[in-house]
């Protein structure tokens, strides 16, 4: 490539959602953007690998507020996502069922069918679910860009300081049967898979605004998120933009005005702006000079994330498994919040039957994930995929026939309806994702001291943005929005809102 040809407005690392994102968005605006991916498939955690005929889907198994007029869509109608990815609606019933070994609780979309669907589970409790949906419809509208909104104060900070476990524990307490009281909390925070809750830990904010957007509406992609990644790559080159694959980044260096990104195949590119929609922690690995106070760096090379995952991914045999069009969240006992523990793993999971159906009503496939702690695979930390040994091979199916036994308490015969099956543990996450420790959500944030668990997209050095999950708020549209937040910075945000809004 001569100087020339490899000179952009903008030059994006990772290929992962909120890469894509900002090259779409950057690029409908007529800039030069080039993503340089590490891998040789776009996606990171939208990407789906494809065993025996099936497309699998690897972080992303369904999303929220899609329906017109909702925040998601706003956004995907404006990208061009909305008409362009195929998507099911889930079960407006339960597009979540909360499993104990003794029952089993719907979350049911629309506030007032939620609160109807729980008070049949709860009777008497009605005043605590209507809190509890008023709760997180306050917290919602204090984040602006939710609501397409530009900021005004800091209205959400109040939320970011405050703890989901004890705003949960202190609702379940108010129900009028004490009866009730434990298993309130567990089913209200039944899914907290999405978030990687701790009770020590997790801000308000964070389920808050997952729940919200859900209960709205959810949505699965229909054959795979991967449709997802091809709309946005045809999106980008349509306007211009390149995607480079294979092309890790090795080294970026600094010499105003302009960043140069070295890849690992030897190519140099150079960029009056660089966004990094990698992880935090790696991005500053990567500068070949200091280019953040020393600080800054300790502060982010020390953040803790949260914890990774252990999935299997099933094909299933013809006829062996109905289609689920809502996910199944089981836990052995109400203590929903500590499942990510060495100790008595697995104590629960999330099950997800993939879209769509057979014709006449069955599974294909299905992934079932289950909070797992890193350490339990810290051993070969050190080795790469396929290469690991008998040794971790071993430990890999033990585990999984673990997870199976828990599952089969549930849907007995489980294991006779499997045709073939992939096992996925973090180590599988940290090779794919470039994700340290397989971190399934990056960054984890901490109430107890929000600014120093708190990434912003704009950096204190002129042309240095950050997106992805680590910034706002994982999940398909907190990644979004925090796509739009990095772009409003180099373009604009007022600008932008008003385009996304149509005015």
């Amino acid at each position: 490539m001569t100087a020339e040809e490899n000179r952009y407005d903008v030059i994006i690392a990772g290929s992962g959602l909120g890469g894509l994102l900002c090259g779409v968005l950057l690029a409908k605006e007529g800039m030069r953007v080039c993503i340089l991916e590490q891998s040789g498939k776009a996606g990171g955690c939208l990407s789906t690998f494809h065993r025996k005929g099936i497309d699998f889907d690897t972080g992303v198994h369904y999303f929220g507020s899609m329906d017109p007029g909702q925040p998601l869509h706003h956004y995907w109608d404006y990208i061009g996502l909305a008409g362009s990815v195929p998507m099911e609606r889930m079960n407006p019933d339960g597009f979540d069922v909360i499993g104990f070994e003794d029952r089993e609780y719907p979350l049911a979309m629309g506030s007032d069918h939620f609160i109807e669907c729980l008070h049949d589970c709860f009777p008497g409790e009605k005043k605590i679910l209507e809190k509890y949906m008023d709760e997180l419809e306050e917290i919602r509208k204090s984040f602006s860009l939710y609501n397409l909104e530009l900021p005004a104060g800091d209205p959400e900070e109040q939320y970011r300081g405050k703890s989901a476990f004890d705003f949960y524990y202190t609702l379940s307490q108010e129900a009028v049967n004490p009866a009730f009281r434990s298993r309130i909390l567990s089913v209200l925070s039944g899914n907290n898979l999405l978030y990687a809750g701790s009770r020590e830990r997790t801000p308000l904010h964070i389920p808050a605004l997952i729940n919200h957007s859900f209960i709205s509406s959810a949505w699965k992609p229909v054959g795979g998120s991967g449709s997802i990644v091809s709309s946005l790559l045809q999106k980008i080159r349509e306007s211009g933009g390149e995607v480079h694959l294979d092309s890790e980044v090795t080294g970026i260096g600094s010499s105003p005005p302009l960043f140069t990104v070295r890849t690992r195949n030897g190519n140099h590119f150079r960029a009056k702006n660089f966004i990094s929609a990698i992880h935090p922690a790696r991005t500053l690995e990567l500068l070949e000079s200091p280019l953040f106070r020393k600080s800054t760096s300790a502060r982010i090379t020390g953040l803790r994330n949260t914890y990774s995952s252990f999935a299997l991914y099933l094909v299933m045999k013809e006829h062996s498994f109905p289609y689920l069009d809502h996910n199944y969240y089981f836990h052995k006992d109400e203590n929903v919040w500590d499942e990510a523990m060495e100790a008595g793993w697995p104590s629960g999971y999330m099950l997800t039957t993939q879209a769509p159906a057979t014709e006449d009503g069955f599974a294909k496939s299905m992934v079932i994930l289950s909070p797992i702690p890193y350490s339990l695979f810290s051993r070969w930390e050190k080795t790469t995929t396929g290469r690991r040994g008998e040794e971790y091979d071993a430990f890999k199916q033990e585990i999984a026939e673990r997870l199976l036994d828990l599952v089969e308490k549930r849907f007995a015969g489980l294991r006779s309806g499997i045709s073939f099956m992939e096992i996925s543990t973090p180590l599988t996450w940290h090779d794919y994702t470039g994700t340290p420790e397989g971190s399934m959500y990056g960054i984890e944030r901490d109430y107890n001291n929000p600014p120093v668990t708190n990434i912003l997209p704009v950096t204190k050095v002129p042309g240095f943005y950050f997106t992805g999950q680590n910034i706002n708020l994982h999940g398909v549209l907190g990644v979004t929005i925090g796509a739009v937040q990095t772009c409003g910075a180099i373009v604009g945000l007022d600008f932008l809102l008003k385009k996304i809004k149509g005015l």
